[in-house]
């Protein structure tokens, strides 16, 4: 796009610029915020899955488990536990209260300080894990790694889309699922090896070892530098030019430069963002920060996550065989992040979405299919194990699908679409509503096993269709649009246009704004 003129299709300027060697390191060392969240995801179902853990902090759990297998009895409910389940969700109970706290610390003293307090507080919180003696210490350590996961998924994010051209948003912001994945196959390594540990205190190395990744961002955190975005909204307007320069790797910034300069000036006549945030205007952004977290969830993608060595285990595998089965499904995971990394700036957010989606339901209806052809309603059976590897392979299609479609661009999408003057307000939310429907599913996911037994896949197959709908007809596209230029894709939107009156769009001078009541975004445009 010359000139960076874009007239009646949502898209926006494409600035000078490139992707620099100090913006590429600014964001991977950014991305490693991620590492907590996925270790803890990951370390959490193996080691609830280890009978010395088990023993010591839950014995009626791990006597339930003795007496199903003894007698052959209800697999489904051998580890319906309130206890055992709070110790898993009290986290992200944790973090969704944390989360309101660190969009104050993150647009008043920075993105980098967010951080930077998020992995101390998780550093903290693992020692309590590691040296816990009975579970009061359990859940308190719980709760502080839950405050380090909701300033970490408040500022990272937020972050990466800043930092990164618009063309290559997509990619860079995926670093931190990417990181996520990483953490989460870590953790089901380490759980493989430590459950080997004799003497049954391989829990303690799984739960202290969550030290590493909360050092890693907490020490990288303090070598990051702000984000020209956040320097202009804290009054450092040099600073921020100079920043800018050098992240685009060129002098010639004087554009977006403005253009963040004039977004900075209009955040400030917002007095408060969370007043502001329910204005008509911004009803597009607010829907999507609350139906994107909470479809992300409704995937169903954190049962298998957080309770995959268990699920794997009531299934019939042995300890070992349920555990490998967690690393695998952890590297397939990996790997199919990296499918979205290649494509999400290519063939877009909307292309990704549906495709996952469709392949995340295939899979939800074979796998409760073959569940139930097994167990039925009475819980008991014996799996041959070419069943039961049957069964692993379409978890592991599934996980994929989540991989590349609503993993990573759960978080890119809410991260990219908020104006300066509600971001940090409008990723609180996402990231509250994210940690809350994840609170209630890990508390319920046991329960609702125990009781609904191999229908629990469909229930997350029929959330899928709806989720997948909701992107076909009201999620626009939003690759390759500058991110103080998106109010030019909801104004363009068929439905989302009407919402937004000409005098809200505040761009450019020489962008041509989109007429009111246009159709979709015309994603050819966008991509040029």
């Amino acid at each position: 796009m010359a000139g960076g003129v874009v007239v009646n299709n949502g898209g926006g300027k494409d600035y000078p610029g490139k992707l620099t060697m100090f913006v590429l390191f600014a964001c991977i060392v950014a991305a490693t915020g991620g590492l907590i969240f996925g270790y803890d995801i990951g370390i959490s179902g193996g080691v609830t899955s280890m009978n010395p853990f088990l023993m010591k902090f839950f014995p009626s759990v791990y006597r339930k488990e003795q007496t199903a297998e003894k007698n052959q009895s209800n697999q489904y409910c051998k580890f319906d536990s309130p206890l055992l389940t709070m110790f898993t969700s009290s986290l992200y109970l944790a973090a969704l209260v944390a989360s309101f706290f660190a969009s104050t610390v993150t647009r008043v003293a920075g993105r980098k300080w967010s951080m930077f307090g998020g992995g101390v507080t998780f550093l903290v919180g693992a020692a309590l894990n590691g040296a816990a003696k009975n579970v009061l210490m359990l859940i308190l350590g719980r709760v502080l790694l839950g405050v380090g996961v909701g300033f970490a998924n408040q500022s990272v994010p937020l972050y990466l889309s800043e930092m990164a051209p618009a063309r290559l948003r997509g990619m860079l912001n995926i670093g931190f699922q990417l990181m996520i994945t990483i953490g989460i196959l870590c953790a089901n390594l380490i759980n493989y090896g430590t459950a080997k540990i004799k003497g049954g205190w391989g829990w303690r190395v799984s739960l202290a070892l969550a030290a590493v990744p909360a050092a890693i961002i907490a020490v990288g955190a303090l070598f990051l530098p702000d984000t020209p975005n956040s320097l202009i909204d804290r009054g450092h307007t040099d600073a921020a030019k100079r920043m800018l320069r050098r992240v685009r790797g060129t002098d010639d910034v004087e554009e977006e430069y403005n253009d963040l300069v004039a977004a900075s000036e209009e955040s400030k006549l917002v007095a408060h963002p969370w007043r502001n945030i329910l204005q008509r205007r911004y009803r597009p952004q607010l829907t999507m920060a609350i139906a994107i977290p909470l479809f992300q969830q409704l995937t169903g993608i954190n049962v298998i996550m957080f309770y995959a060595p268990v699920l794997f285990k009531t299934l019939g595998f042995a300890d070992d065989a349920s555990l490998m089965s967690a690393v695998i499904t952890g590297l397939v995971n990996v790997f199919a992040t990296f499918v979205s990394i290649v494509t999400v700036d290519r063939l877009g957010r909307r292309k990704l979405f549906l495709q996952g989606g469709t392949q995340m339901l295939a899979c939800q209806i074979v796998v409760g299919s073959l569940i139930g052809a097994k167990f039925g309603f009475s819980g008991v059976a014996d799996i041959p194990k070419a069943y039961a590897a049957f069964v692993v392979l379409f978890i592991c299609a599934y996980v994929a699908g989540f991989a590349w479609s609503w993993g990573p661009l759960g978080w890119l999408v809410p991260s990219e679409i908020f104006p300066l003057e509600i971001r940090s307000a409008g990723q609180s939310i996402n990231v509250s509503v994210n940690m809350l429907f994840t609170f209630i599913i890990a508390q319920a996911f046991l329960p609702m096993l125990c009781r609904f037994k191999f229908i629990l896949f469909f229930f997350f197959g029929a959330w899928v269709v709806i989720m997948t709908l909701f992107v076909a007809f009201f999620l626009p596209e939003t690759k390759n649009v500058p991110i103080e230029e998106m109010v030019l894709v909801w104004k363009a939107h068929w439905y989302w246009g009407r919402f937004i009156r000409d005098e809200d769009v505040h761009v450019g001078a020489d962008v041509e704004m989109p007429a009111a009541g246009d159709g979709k975004v015309d994603p050819a445009k966008l991509a040029n």
